[in-house]
């Protein structure tokens, strides 16, 4: 069993893992390859001391997890995309999630409190507050059942079960194979859906204590005690992972585990593989062996990805988009092996040279049928579940 904790998100038609040093991603290409690729966690508040002290490391990981994800978020749509020619431009995404980053914000902390004020009249005392809380509540739940109901969202909501049931998997030392994964359930108590519930918990307690002010002095205050209210959040979740079975804490968490019931579905047997993917090269990246057992599921790297890319549009006339090209440059230049796209027994093997691991030995191959040739250094095109990526846009 893995000696650290992992967690991740579901991206587009992929699972984006993060492990002690790197985060590593697996995508299902529009063709059924597997696509994916490590990246180190070398930011800047990384580097720092401060960054591993009890509420500010929650902070330095929410903040890594924004960016990096919603790079990774980039990318996985333009690969998803790849057969259909669109391109999604770094810059205008980033200023398209600020905004929507803005209106959440605005709806699932300020309208309750507007809405509040208009129906409590005067000082409400604690009335007000619940009233508020209850608000929040129902926003937050109607927007995830209306959401839940696009298709895309329903199947990025598929590969969030399939990271946790992986996740499942690892923690309790089974061999990442499909057929082991399977039995699992898709609600994991570290999940964000539960780290938001647990905001929504202790924003509606601290802000009962600052009791009825001037409106803008409460705008002011859930924006400056918001982070706050995160850093608290996530140091319970951490607390909470270590002891599971603390009455309390199950208490806490219950509420979350239900409403992972809406955003999390039961994944396809191919959904699970390109999550089993992610969580294995994560391992190899931290240095960390594979449970006994695992299933060595063929992969691409992303750098032959976009290369394969570049030359498809070469022969068409067309150029890579100013985001794939940025990032088949960081592919490119990164170190053999660390690129991803090779099997998890070399990459332990490798370790194993170094004296930090074992040989990989254990790791059952997985046979797959070949389908049409690809370009040199791809993997072949390993078949799709019925109802597979290329239903989803």
């Amino acid at each position: 069993m893995a000696r650290m904790r992992y967690g991740g998100q579901a991206l587009v038609e992929g699972v984006m893992m993060r492990g002690r040093g790197a985060i590593a991603v697996a995508l299902r290409a529009p063709d059924g390859r597997i696509v994916c690729q490590t990246e180190p966690l070398t930011g800047t508040f990384r580097a720092t001391r401060w960054a591993k002290l009890p509420f500010l490391r929650g902070l330095v990981v929410l903040y890594e997890t924004l960016v990096v994800g919603t790079r990774w978020l980039v990318r996985s749509a333009n690969v998803a995309a790849s057969e259909e020619g669109v391109e999604l431009g770094s810059a205008g995404v980033a200023i398209m999630l600020t905004i929507t980053l803005a209106i959440g914000i605005g709806i699932f902390f300020f309208l309750p409190l507007l809405i509040t004020r208009a129906v409590v009249p005067g000082n409400g005392g604690i009335l007000e507050h619940v009233v508020e809380g209850c608000v929040q509540v129902a926003i937050f739940i109607g927007y995830l059942l209306l959401i839940s109901r696009a298709g895309d969202v329903k199947r990025t909501f598929m590969y969030h079960g399939a990271e946790h049931m992986s996740i499942h998997a690892l923690e309790n030392g089974d061999p990442l194979t499909v057929d082991r994964v399977r039995p699992y359930p898709t609600a994991h108590p570290r999940c964000g859906t539960e780290f938001l519930v647990v905001v929504i918990i202790l924003s509606i307690l601290t802000f009962s204590l600052i009791g009825r002010q001037p409106i803008l002095v409460t705008i002011v205050s859930r924006i400056v005690l918001i982070p706050c209210i995160a850093a608290v959040a996530y140091e319970i979740l951490q607390f909470g992972a270590r002891h599971e079975g603390n009455p309390l804490m199950r208490a806490i968490i219950t509420p979350g585990l239900w409403v992972q019931a809406i955003t999390t579905k039961r994944p396809t047997d191919d959904q699970i593989e390109v999550a089993i993917v992610s969580l294995e090269e994560a391992l190899a990246a931290d240095g960390q062996p594979l449970p006994e057992g695992s299933a060595a599921i063929e992969r691409l790297s992303y750098a032959d990805f976009l290369a394969t890319k570049a030359v498809d549009a070469a022969v068409g006339g067309d150029t890579l988009s100013e985001e794939d090209g940025q990032a088949s440059g960081e592919a490119a230049g990164q170190a053999p092996g660390e690129a991803g796209g090779q099997a998890p027994g070399d990459a332990a093997g490798r370790a194993d040279a170094d004296g930090a691991v074992g040989s990989g030995a254990g790791v059952e191959a997985v046979s797959r049928p070949t389908a049409e040739p690809v370009a040199t250094g791809a993997a072949p095109v390993a078949p799709v579940a019925e109802g597979g990526p290329e239903t989803a846009r």
